[in-house]
């Protein structure tokens, strides 16, 4: 799949572990349908929460990966005329829905370069554990929606946060991803601090420390998120595609 690379038209070029991930994620299994803008696959070995998946790419091209029985009850083997239109029609009419597609940002490789070359700016740094005090305090000064939204912990596996006179004013927080080299983020500023620029650099800063343990970031937000969107391009990253999966009360 050509476009999944990123190497077409004016696509940047991202990492392989990005196009080598999504590749086998999407494409691994049997081909149930195939045209120039749409594709499905059937993967027995899909699990459960992961039964069906789609990724839009940002030339159009549509993937969609699911499990076998999930292509028999949609009667996708009988179909000679899918198209996405017909796919979530078929799914929606066997009580099947998604969960609400996420944007999907990376650093392209040129900009990867770029970023590796800047140095960390003064009021930004690390937490650890002996942040335990602090990073209390700042979520308590969070709404309890920007915190489930965000997904930032303490523990996760790298914690980067930005100070305003002693004071957390924002925090990045990253895990892996799937088993993979891939560090997903979380970012939440304090709603008095936003529009200061402390998100741009703290994910600049994570990302970059993300880069030098040898994974790749990857910044995910939905699609309504406006001022998400807005700082993933504030911070440099380009978007790749679009990655929706099962809703957890799916009936399908």
């Amino acid at each position: 799949m050509t476009a999944i690379t990123g190497t077409e038209k004016n696509s940047p070029l991202f990492s392989t572990i990005i196009t080598d991930y999504w590749r086998t994620s999407m494409l691994s299994g049997d081909t149930c349908y195939r045209d120039d803008n749409f594709i499905v696959t059937v993967n027995p070995d899909l699990d459960e929460d992961n039964r069906v998946m789609v990724l839009t790419m940002t030339d159009g091209e549509v993937m969609v990966v699911l499990t076998p029985a999930l292509a028999d009850k949609l009667g996708l083997y009988q179909r000679q005329d899918l198209s996405e239109l017909v796919f979530y029609q078929l799914l929606k009419e066997a009580g099947g829905a998604l969960h609400g597609a996420d944007y999907l940002f990376y650093f392209s490789e040129a900009d990867k370069q770029l970023l590796l070359q800047e140095n960390e700016a003064g009021n930004i740094r690390r937490l650890t554990a002996a942040d335990a005090e602090v990073f209390a305090a700042f979520q308590a000064a969070a709404s309890a929606e920007d915190l489930d939204g965000a997904y930032v912990e303490l523990d996760h596996w790298v914690v980067f946060g930005a100070f305003e006179q002693n004071r957390l004013v924002c925090a990045a927080s990253m895990y892996p991803w799937d088993g993979q080299r891939i560090a997903d983020l979380g970012v939440l500023t304090l709603e008095d601090c936003r529009g200061k620029g402390y998100a741009r650099k703290v994910v600049r800063s994570i990302c970059k420390y993300a880069y030098e343990q040898g994974y790749e970031p990857q910044y995910r937000c939905q699609l309504d998120n406006l001022a998400s969107v807005s700082l993933a391009k504030a911070a440099g990253v380009t978007l790749f595609g679009q990655w929706d999966f099962v809703a957890a009360d799916s009936r399908v």
